[in-house]
């Protein structure tokens, strides 16, 4: 069985296991012969749409409602991770202590199209004008086909080009172990404005049509997926191989210790509050228009394999 898997980043702790389950070979187990391929920012969404890719995996599910209003058309099949999963990195020379979000008053931070939505409402919900008390710039390249923005976006802060940014565990880690940045807010240990932990999670998405024609396939995935969480859950050190062969020398470094950490969060249930928080999120960026019920958001035929 193909399936082909379009994703937003790979240099990434987010996604890791959709990735752990193609390196370790938990894919091809399952009959799947499954090809990952980087596309740009939220090209995901439009691969899906457009029928070139079978699913996407997603570092925050809210993006797929781009192209599929209102969740029609579309279902999250399996969690990736849990909670929202982006850090505010700040310059290191800067004086902002952990968790004072209002530091970045004045400030110049980036962050990729699709998260720029969760920190402009981390910002609004602690009173900060995200239009007028500090600028949110895009960074030159950064929707290029081959970049993962986190890393992308810790090098721009070492060049000076901005002041912090809002990106994945993977970006924050580079920042703070080149000395260039500190973490200001990390929202799923308890930096958490606005019960901002609850706007989205990453998450395995395919469309309904594909799921009644390719049953297997997703379940395939999903079962994949789940088994290559548990291995990394049992044994952080997996991704220091996984790290090597995939990732670039000064990712690879660094990617054993930031899944140790992460492990945690490798959970694929996708529980009705974590749905309840996404679409009320999804609500408060114009991306829906009312409440969506859990079965309209969730292929609930798979939840039996969560729990392999």
């Amino acid at each position: 069985m193909k399936l082909r898997i379009a994703a937003v980043d790979l240099v990434s702790n987010t996604c890791f296991p959709a990735l752990a389950a193609d390196e370790l070979g938990y894919f091809k187990a399952e009959g799947l012969d499954a090809r990952i391929d980087l596309v740009a920012t939220l090209g995901a969404t439009q691969a899906l749409r457009a029928g070139d890719a079978d699913a996407m995996i997603a570092g925050s599910v809210h993006d797929v409602l781009t192209e599929f209003p209102q969740w029609k058309g579309v279902k999250i099949v399996v969690a990736l991770s849990q909670g929202t999963p982006w850090l505010l990195v700040v310059g290191a020379d800067l004086t902002a202590k952990r968790g004072d979000l209002n530091a970045v008053k004045g400030l110049r931070l980036t962050a990729a199209q699709g998260p720029d939505l969760a920190l402009k409402q981390m910002l609004i919900g602690a009173g900060i004008d995200p239009a007028k008390d500090l600028q949110i710039i895009e960074l030159p390249g950064a929707k290029a086909r081959d970049v993962s923005f986190g890393v992308f976006a810790a090098r721009a802060l070492e060049a000076g080009e901005i002041d912090g940014f809002w990106a994945n565990a993977m970006g924050a880690e580079t920042a703070v172990s080149r000395g260039a940045g500190k973490i200001l807010i990390d929202v799923r240990r308890g930096d958490d404005p606005a019960e901002v932990r609850r706007f989205t999670f990453a998450g395995m998405v395919t469309t309904d049509e594909f799921i009644e024609r390719e049953p297997e396939s997703i379940a395939a995935a999903v079962r994949a997926i789940v088994k290559a969480q548990k291995a990394l859950r049992a044994d952080s050190k997996l991704a220091a191989e996984i790290g090597r062969r995939k990732f670039p020398a000064d990712a690879a470094a660094l990617i054993a210790r930031i899944v140790e950490r992460d492990a945690p969060f490798y959970d694929p249930v996708i529980s009705e509050e974590a749905v309840a928080g996404l679409n009320r999120f999804a609500q408060s960026v114009g991306h829906l228009s009312g409440t969506v019920p859990y079965e309209r958001v969730v292929a609930v035929g798979f939840r039996s394999l969560w729990h392999l």
